[in-house]
């Protein structure tokens, strides 16, 4: 798909960065995240803080009457609010969809040999985990990409762990291993976005070079 241009911003990106906006059948704008809904389209890629201020200066609904093209629509308060909650819910459930294939590991001790080994290609921890526990892992995923010294590190999420447990349906979810590579890519797509969005992007600068490195080169799933 070629890319979209922010209605926002005027910029251009690739579809998979933006979220796009689509036309109910009540006539109310909603976020269409997985850009499946029919009909006509706008794309966003401005962040929740920038979207809140063009909605209040009254810059959003102009920008939308431009891109459908004067159809009659409505514009809810809590637009940004609905944006943040489907991003949420769309990492989510990728998140549930690679556990059920296999592609994630979960225990910290688990997690710990995996990353020494060299086998892991995305690391996440809840927004409520230790900090003693992410450092742990943090440095065994180091050692494992033989990273040691440099600023690589796992990523904190946007939600705690009760959250991701329900997500996974596993219990006390604190920490997640990505051990496949094009697993890690589409989750690493759909937690950019949301981040993004949010202004919370929290990853060292270097932290997706693994899934890069290793997209040819996949582990057998942990049992």
């Amino acid at each position: 798909m070629s890319e979209r241009r922010c209605i926002l911003s005027s910029t251009h990106a690739d579809p998979a960065a933006l979220i796009r906006l689509a036309i109910s059948p009540d006539g109310d704008v909603l976020p269409d995240v997985r850009a499946r809904a029919p009909g006509r389209g706008a794309w966003l890629g401005v962040d929740r803080a920038t979207l809140e201020e063009a909605m209040v200066k009254g810059r959003l609904r102009g920008a939308l009457a431009r891109a459908f093209k004067g159809e009659p629509l409505t514009v809810p308060d809590d637009l940004a609010e609905r944006i943040a909650v489907a991003l949420r819910d769309d990492f989510m459930a990728r998140l549930g969809l690679e556990a059920k294939a296999s592609n994630l590991a979960t225990g910290f001790d688990k997690i710990d040999v995996a990353a020494r080994r060299g086998q892991v290609r995305m690391l996440l921890h809840a927004a409520d985990a230790g900090d003693d526990g992410v450092r742990k892992l943090d440095q065994a995923w180091r050692v494992g990409e033989e990273r040691e010294g440099e600023e690589f590190a796992g990523t904190r999420l946007p939600v705690d762990r009760d959250a991701l447990s329900m997500a996974l349906g596993r219990n006390n979810v604190v920490h997640i291993a990505v051990t496949n590579a094009a697993a890690a890519g589409r989750l690493s797509g759909l937690l950019g976005r949301w981040q993004n969005y949010l202004e919370c992007a929290n990853a060292a600068p270097s932290s997706g070079s693994a899934v890069v490195r290793h997209m040819d080169d996949d582990p057998a799933p942990l049992a």
